[in-house]
């Protein structure tokens, strides 16, 4: 096995969000090391210009680069739709894995009633999102619900509150006497409060994210490149945040579920 194979694997998000996507990857692959970088200075993206976000994940690859890392996960959904494309076109040694809102999984699932895609407003303005709502469009009954200030209850760890509880019901309560198919989280923090959501529309509504999808094309991608680290010893993980705070790296391992 060469040197570069086990070189790490960056994962990039506009705060603690993709650790969501970072949890399912190393699941799915324990012996690969990881590098965790999170942009909570700046979170949240959703708010804020495509150039703005544009020029934030530009920064946090040439972290990456400096890290020397054999592939990079944009585990955010903002991030995703203002610059994967542009990314690949300058880092093109560099296999680069984006996360889209799995409307094509909940689309497939041929369910009766409305499939509802809660994401940040950048995520369902751009282009990338729009095209798959049109080609999805014909086929299902789809709704956008836009999600300002949720992220920023998961980036103060506040999954609990009843605040938090007031604002889920506040943006669902159009849909409560709507026939549900499916729930669709367009953004990678939202999995952490996924039982909050589940609680406020019932079992009955299936609630699905890109995480697990995303770790698989990451493995598809590490296989056919043949650069996936078969060490049978358990890999690594560092994780960093622009905030540099102590509490906000806690908060990252606290939600990953491990015992710094």
């Amino acid at each position: 096995m060469s040197e570069h194979n086990q070189c790490p694997i960056g994962f990039f998000d506009s705060g603690v969000g993709g650790l969501s996507v970072l949890k399912k990857a190393m699941e799915l692959m324990p012996n690969e090391n990881y590098i965790y970088f999170g942009d909570s200075k700046n979170a949240p993206y959703g708010g804020k210009s495509t150039e703005e976000v544009r020029v934030l994940t530009f920064n946090a690859m040439e972290f990456f680069v400096k890290q020397r890392v054999k592939a990079v996960v944009i585990a955010c959904n903002t991030a995703t739709s203002a610059a994967v494309s542009s990314l690949r076109e300058e880092y093109k040694n560099i296999p680069i894995i984006g996360i889209e809102p799995a409307l094509k999984p909940a689309v497939a699932m041929h369910r009766e009633g409305k499939i509802l895609i809660m994401a940040t407003s950048v995520t369902l303005k751009e282009k990338k999102f729009q095209e798959l709502v049109k080609n999805y469009g014909e086929t299902a009954c789809i709704v956008s619900i836009p999600c300002p200030g949720l992220v920023e209850y998961i980036e103060r760890g506040d999954l609990e509150s009843t605040e938090l509880q007031d604002y889920l019901i506040n943006k669902l309560k159009d849909y409560k006497n709507d026939k549900i198919s499916s729930i669709v989280l367009g953004c990678t923090h939202y999995p952490f409060i996924k039982d909050k959501i589940q609680k406020i529309v019932g079992n009955d509504v299936i609630i699905i994210d890109g995480s697990e999808g995303t770790a698989r094309e990451l493995k598809r991608k590490l296989q056919g490149l043949g650069i996936l680290n078969n060490s049978k010893n358990m890999g690594s993980l560092k994780i960093y945040n622009s905030l540099n705070k102590e509490e906000i790296i806690n908060l990252s391992y606290k939600l990953l579920g491990i015992k710094k």
